[in-house]
């Protein structure tokens, strides 16, 4: 295999035309100077100088060698640089996935901040909900993927093969129209609302109402599923029925002819930050990281 040492070696020989010379000018010996010639003779498989007393000439493929090392270095020291800007947080790209409420609430906040810190870092966003996101992560599509996963309703080592970072519990909140029943209650028991008509949300928060409802005694009667939150507000607030959205959804919603009420029993959702292990080391993903928790303590 051809070395970058040897290749300056080589060029610093042909400039010169000599070992001595060449040596002064790497700052190195003599000898060191011919023994690297050799070995990166023996890795070209070819002479790459002609010795003729104190003269010394480069062969043709010598001669083709050193026109490609300029390039060659030329482009190492170039990845090198660009190297130590992603190490030093100067450049570097993160490629986020995040399903909707996340993208709305925690994803402005964090990247905001993460940009006044390091403006080099450059994020870009795609909306994806788990388990699709966690897989995009798995494919390499992605470098991190927020993802929510209720309590008891996956299997616990849906994530065992990724780096999980904890960001916040996220309690489902009971949405009602103005004139309905309940509209000026504080909170309500879930079974309060058997007989109503429902409003679902994406497929995981679909089965974990009726999860929750059949717990309680009864199965929803879902009308309409969708997981567009102001088409849900929308939808109840026409009186086509009720719902519960994530908390973290309403943040950057405003619910007009809605009422929100705590519903018993309480459920949460788990918000984390999914990253692949050997991307956790990466600066550019572990400050992101670092910015989506700082965010989500808030």
């Amino acid at each position: 295999m051809i070395e970058a040492r040897h290749l300056r070696v080589l060029r610093a020989v042909a400039a010169t035309g000599s070992f001595s010379a060449a040596a002064r000018e790497l700052g190195c010996t003599q000898p060191a100077v011919s023994q690297q010639m050799k070995a990166l003779e023996s890795s070209a498989g070819t002479p790459l100088l002609i010795r003729t007393g104190r003269e010394m000439r480069l062969t043709q493929a010598g001669e083709a060698l050193t026109r490609h090392a300029a390039g060659i270095l030329a482009g190492l020291t170039a990845a090198e640089e660009e190297v130590a800007a992603i190490a030093g947080l100067r450049a570097g790209r993160v490629r986020l996935v995040s399903f909707p409420s996340g993208s709305s609430s925690l994803v402005p906040a964090a990247l905001a901040a993460l940009r006044a810190a390091h403006p080099g870092t450059r994020v870009s966003l795609e909306e994806a909900e788990p388990p699709r996101s966690a897989e995009l992560l798995r494919a390499g599509d992605c470098d991190i993927a927020l993802a929510f996963r209720y309590a008891g309703a996956t299997a616990p080592d849906e994530w065992d093969d990724l780096v999980v970072r904890p960001l916040l519990a996220d309690r489902l909140v009971g949405l009602v129209p103005e004139g309905h029943r309940l509209a000026d209650a504080a909170s309500a028991g879930i079974g309060e609302l058997a007989a109503d008509p429902w409003i679902a949300g994406c497929p995981r928060c679909r089965r974990q109402l009726v999860e929750v409802c059949e717990t309680e005694g009864f199965t929803p009667r879902i009308d309409f599923a969708t997981d567009d939150y102001p088409a849900v507000l929308g939808l109840v607030a026409a009186g086509l029925g009720v719902a519960v959205l994530p908390a973290l959804a309403l943040e950057s919603l405003r619910p007009k002819g809605v009422r929100t009420i705590a519903v018993e029993p309480a459920v949460e959702r788990e918000i984390v930050a999914l990253t692949l292990p050997d991307l956790a080391q990466v600066p550019a993903v572990a400050a992101t990281l670092d910015h989506l928790a700082a965010t989500a303590g808030r």
